[in-house]
């Protein structure tokens, strides 16, 4: 039991192609959550991100901002060191549709009228993590190596 959970987690076919879409989603994902949580790079902290997430419904807002942004800033850090990249990208797939659906579909598509087109890049890259795996170079392939369930 313990294997096959180790197996369908950290299992990965994908070779360095994968690394190429952590890094950077990672570091983006990071600096987004550290808005959310920290106020940094310009961001209003959980009290500003809070307020933001009650005027668009979702509520209790503070508890929502911790959420969003401790799924982006963890989320984040897992994908650049490739450590339960499936469930970080699953848990930032879903982050993408909830920015999508609540602040962007009725903008249109573009970045330049606050559309989803960037949010749905950063789910579009999440997804095909999810998929695959985090590739060669990560601790998820490290660690099913050394449990004996590499399929590569």
């Amino acid at each position: 039991m313990k294997d096959r959970l180790i197996h369908t987690l950290l299992d990965t076919r994908a070779g360095w192609g994968a690394l190429a879409l952590r890094l950077p989603i990672g570091i983006i994902f990071m600096a987004h959550g550290a808005q959310k949580l920290f106020g940094w790079f310009g961001g209003y902290g959980l009290e500003g991100t809070g307020q933001f997430m009650e005027s668009l419904g979702l509520s209790p807002g503070y508890t929502m901002a911790l959420l969003s942004g401790g799924t982006e800033f963890f989320g984040g850090l897992a994908l650049i060191i490739g450590l339960l990249t499936r469930p970080a990208a699953a848990g930032l797939a879903f982050t993408m549709v909830m920015a999508i659906m609540t602040v962007h579909i009725g903008n249109g598509l573009f970045m330049s009228n606050n559309g989803y087109e960037f949010a749905l890049s950063l789910l579009a890259v999440t997804i095909a993590l999810l998929f695959q795996g985090a590739g060669r170079f990560s601790f998820d392939a490290a660690i099913a190596q050394a449990h004996g369930s590499t399929r590569s």
